[in-house]
């Protein structure tokens, strides 16, 4: 089952359980989704599918940074669980140590030696870590390892 039709199926799920505010945040997706579809003119895959819903949670992450300088918990509260509903369309995230282990055979792989290399790095990781981890913690390890 591709992530486009699990997401479908969730979404009549959510009608038939009355849940509104999952079904309010799936809606959202399938949105985006199609969205991406006809300004693109492709098929839509399920890597499409992972970046969007990273850029989804990215911006509830951002919002719910904002509302709390604002004191608006009860906006935190929302844009925190529409996150936990995207979260579940992720792929699982890789440990620490995993990371750590992908980001140092990508710096022995690509023989970066300082900083002014830190592209050629990312541009090996972002194909096996995209959904899977931070990117923005990835680049600041990366970062990390090549100023050792």
């Amino acid at each position: 089952m591709s992530l486009k039709e699990q997401i479908s199926a969730e979404m009549k799920q959510a009608m038939r359980d009355k849940d509104t505010h999952k079904l309010g945040t799936i809606r959202l997706l399938m949105a985006a989704m199609k969205q991406k579809e006809v300004d693109e003119r492709i098929e839509i895959t399920d890597a499409h599918i992972i970046a969007i819903v990273e850029k989804m949670i990215k911006q509830r992450k951002d919002s719910i940074a904002q509302f709390q300088l604002a004191a608006r918990e009860d906006l935190v509260a929302n844009e925190t669980q529409e996150m936990k509903v995207l979260e579940l369309y992720l792929p699982a995230q890789l440990s620490e140590e995993e990371v750590m282990t992908a980001v140092q055979n990508a710096v022995a792989e690509s023989g970066a030696t300082g900083p002014q290399d830190m592209g050629k790095v990312i541009s090996l990781l972002k194909p096996l870590l995209a959904g899977k981890a931070d990117m923005g913690k990835v680049s600041g390890l990366v970062k990390a390892a090549l100023q050792k």
